[in-house]
């Protein structure tokens, strides 16, 4: 049990990876928020993305959408 839960908690850590790069590269089009930052602000943010990065794919997909 303790095996599995791990598994899926590396599993949405290296997602949120994974899109924390993206992140950090393509910020303005997620986000116009981040259109005026800094890369050392979006460095920064870095964790935070890793942590609620389905929060953030929603605004994503919402933003090739419009």
């Amino acid at each position: 049990m303790f095996e599995i839960l791990l598994g899926i908690l590396g599993v949405y850590f290296l997602i949120g990876f994974l899109f924390g790069i993206f992140f950090l590269i393509k910020a303005p089009k997620i986000d116009s928020l981040m259109a005026d930052t800094k890369k050392k602000v979006r460095f920064l943010l870095f964790p935070g993305v890793m942590a609620t990065w389905p929060f953030l794919i929603g605004k994503l997909f919402k933003s090739k959408m419009a």
